[in-house]
């Protein structure tokens, strides 16, 4: 079992940044690719960015791409996502969810009904 606590949600003008948290229990977060979603009213639950077990390999979606950075830190078993220029459509629940990945250590993965835990989210408002 893992258990995931996300943090950092609030209230944001547009273009600003926002930093937020995810920190896990459990020993095994290094054997785990991590993953953001989102999931804003009135849409589903939408990828974000993940990140390998490695940290060397990260994909992100089209519409955060070049804006959002995901980073972790597998001795405070903490991954983050950095949000910069953030937009009034960035507005959502943030989600970090853990994939109990045995292959590669450079693998990501994008399929949200391919992660195991998740967190209760946390709310991300951008005003205009």
């Amino acid at each position: 079992q893992v258990q995931l606590v996300e943090s950092g949600g609030g209230l944001v003008q547009a273009g600003g940044s926002l930093r937020l948290s995810c920190e896990a229990s459990g020993r095994t977060f290094g054997g785990n690719v991590m993953g953001w979603f989102r999931q804003a009213p009135g849409k589903e639950r939408e990828f974000v960015a993940t990140i390998s077990r490695s940290g060397s390999t990260t994909v992100y979606a089209d519409s955060v791409k070049g804006r959002f950075t995901i980073s972790r830190d597998n001795a405070k078993n903490t991954v983050y996502l950095q949000m910069n220029s953030l937009k009034p459509e960035d507005t959502a629940v943030y989600y970090c969810a853990a994939d109990r990945h045995y292959g590669s250590a450079y693998y990501a993965e994008t399929d949200e009904t391919k992660y195991d835990y998740w967190g209760q989210g946390t709310q991300v408002t951008v005003s205009s």
